[in-house]
């Protein structure tokens, strides 16, 4: 079951390898908790943090822009590598949990990028230089977006379900807890990432 355990938790760090890195100290109350701040060159660990350790979000570096889609998938990674500390899942919870975990993420993910390309559709169309203005067009794409967003609500209750299905009453309420913690985490960051674009772009129009 370790080796099984090992390899699943691998398959998740899959999705915060590629990502830059997010800098900072490493300060750890206790040295047998690692940090939820990823060195330079490294993906996140692989090894559970103390709960206290958990609340901490990344600190991200001034010279390096991270897009909201990177920031994403780190927290997504992060979600599921805290997920046995957090809610003490047992061996026969694990591996179901995880696989229902990772479906939920991807639906989230999917109906995400499908809401955002019908807006950026809508921007395209409406914009008062190059835009359209087609009515017809309009039309098409306000009801396609409704009818995403119904459809994401849809799809994404059932993949919840399918999570608390492994899960029991106790457990249920923790995830939807840390799930919000980790939420507040990452717009803090993505703001913290739209700061260090706007300082960069002005700090270039400063140095040309």
């Amino acid at each position: 079951m370790p080796a099984m355990r090992s390899a699943v938790s691998a398959g998740v760090l899959t999705l915060a390898i590629a990502l830059p890195a997010f800098a900072g100290p490493r300060q750890r109350a206790n040295p047998q908790a690692p940090s939820t701040q990823a060195p330079p060159t490294q993906p996140p660990s692989t090894q559970a943090p103390a709960p206290a350790a958990a609340a901490q979000a990344p600190v991200l570096p001034a010279d390096q822009p991270i897009t909201a889609g990177q920031i994403q998938r780190w927290f997504e990674a992060f979600t599921a590598l805290q997920a046995q500390e957090r809610l003490q899942l047992s061996e026969a919870q694990y591996f179901k949990f995880m696989s229902r975990l990772q479906a939920l993420q991807e639906t989230r993910r999917n109906h995400q990028q499908a809401h955002q390309k019908i807006l950026n559709d809508l921007r395209k169309l409406t914009n008062p230089q190059t835009g359209s203005n087609d009515e017809g067009a309009i039309a098409e794409r306000l009801k396609a977006l409704k009818d995403e967003d119904a459809a994401a609500v849809v799809d994404v209750s059932k993949a919840y379900d399918g999570v608390d299905e492994t899960l029991d009453m106790r457990q249920q309420a923790v995830f939807r807890i840390f799930e919000d913690q980790v939420e507040q985490q990452k717009l803090e960051l993505l703001m913290r990432a739209r700061q260090n674009a706007r300082a960069q772009a002005r700090g270039k129009r400063g140095g040309g």
